[in-house]
């Protein structure tokens, strides 16, 4: 499994979404052939992914040719994949040693059960998490990586691909094994995303009240909370096309707070997760998505007419 600088290694990134194909662009760029599944997939998914360079692949062919998977998916489809790909790996190249990275947004309990998938095998398990946006060409986002104790030498080969395209932040220390990873994903996402559910849901009820009472809530915050205003402007245009994919992570994110803290606390990022699937049933040009980005105009408007008069 391991390669050397002068041999970069063969890759399997599932799927060629926003994020994987990105991924897999900065792989092909470094030399690595990178391999990936387009079976079922849309045409914009397959030129993609054919943009990023990436080859079209069965499970069978990934199973017996990569030397690392990386699974990049929605949290709903992650389990599902990892049983696919190790029923394929066991039909076609049971025994033959390679590395699954699982860098999904899901709970650490969720992982450690896609990590079971594998147990008994000679497949190798990280635990992955990927904090950030898609990577360009001058920006990477963190990977975060785990593994359980006596992987070390795991974990090291995959700060190795540090040298074909990724940033690896590994996770060591006291307690650190498979789910720290996902843990710190949760986290984070809990924080950022979870900002852009409350922004919607208090900008969704202010408007239910009245519209006035959302435009008394706007001026209230350009007044008190400019840069809560400002941010909004930002996050609720940006988490629009993706609510779809948010609302398996805000599960996954109250799976996590549920088994750290307890059942009241996780009610919490499960409520995002109605309001982010009611902002998806809403789109493209919904009553919810037009009260959202009317919103949004609304308070650019406003920042750059007080910008104006200073």
């Amino acid at each position: 499994m391991t390669t050397s600088a002068s041999s970069p290694p063969i890759i399997a990134v599932i799927a060629p979404g926003a994020m994987g194909a990105a991924v897999a662009h900065r792989f092909t760029k470094a030399g690595c052939t990178v391999l990936t599944t387009l079976e079922g997939r849309s045409p914009a998914t397959i030129e993609r992914a054919r943009a990023a360079g990436m080859q079209d692949a069965s499970l069978a062919d990934i199973a017996q040719r990569a030397q690392w998977v990386l699974s990049i998916l929605p949290p709903s489809s992650a389990l599902a994949f990892a049983e696919s790909f190790q029923k394929a790996y066991g039909d076609a190249a049971g025994g033959r040693q390679l590395a699954f990275a699982d860098c999904n947004a899901v709970s650490p309990e969720t992982v450690k059960t896609i990590s079971k998938v594998f147990q008994g095998s000679a497949v190798r398990f990280v635990d992955a998490s990927i904090v950030g946006g898609p990577p360009t060409d001058d920006y990477k986002p963190a990977f975060y990586a785990s593994v359980d104790l006596g992987d070390e030498d795991l974990l090291a080969q995959f700060i190795a691909l540090e040298q074909y395209g990724l940033r690896v932040v590994a996770l060591r220390g006291e307690g650190s094994g498979i789910g720290d990873a996902s843990a710190l994903k949760m986290a984070y996402a809990g924080l950022s995303k979870g900002f852009s559910g409350l922004a919607a849901t208090m900008i969704l009820a202010a408007h239910a009240s009245s519209p006035a009472t959302a435009q008394a809530l706007l001026h209230e915050l350009h007044d008190s909370q400019p840069a809560v205003l400002q941010r909004i402007t930002r996050s609720i245009p940006g988490m629009l096309p993706k609510a779809y994919r948010w609302v398996g992570e805000m599960e996954e994110i109250s799976s996590f707070v549920r088994d750290g803290l307890g059942e009241g606390e996780a009610h919490v990022h499960h409520g995002f997760a109605n309001v982010f699937e009611r902002v998806e049933k809403s789109l493209p040009d919904g009553e919810d998505v037009g009260v959202l980005k009317k919103f949004v105009n609304d308070a650019k408007a406003v920042i750059q007419e007080s910008s104006g008069s200073k």
